[in-house]
């Protein structure tokens, strides 16, 4: 599935507004001077305005990525890609890359 790369530093965010970070950049591959991202890195969630247990399942604490890029890798791992199926943890909702590199599209 082609689609933008998601490179360090871009606005990431979960279903419910908390601000996700990835935990590690992948500097071999970089978009714009920034570096990219592997698929399975974890993303670190602040911010989320999911109610604790007692009223909801949140909030989001940690995502990833399901799927990336099928035909560029980079240390043998997929880049992350939008759109592209992510999940947090423990919510099950799904992360959504709101400023993804748009000048390059990735297979």
């Amino acid at each position: 599935m082609p689609g933008s790369p998601v490179p360090f530093g871009s606005t990431v965010l979960c279903s419910h507004l908390g601000q996700a970070v990835a935990a590690a950049p992948n500097p071999r591959v970089t978009f714009g001077g920034q570096p990219s991202v592997l698929q399975p890195t974890i993303w670190n969630i602040a911010g989320c305005t999911m109610p604790p247990p007692t009223a909801g399942n949140g909030p989001c604490v940690t995502g990833h990525w399901l799927t990336g890029s099928t035909r560029v890798l980079s240390n043998g791992q997929p880049l992350v890609i939008a759109p592209a199926g992510s999940v947090c943890a423990p919510t099950g909702t799904p992360m959504n890359a709101t400023a993804p590199f748009a000048r390059v599209t990735v297979m």
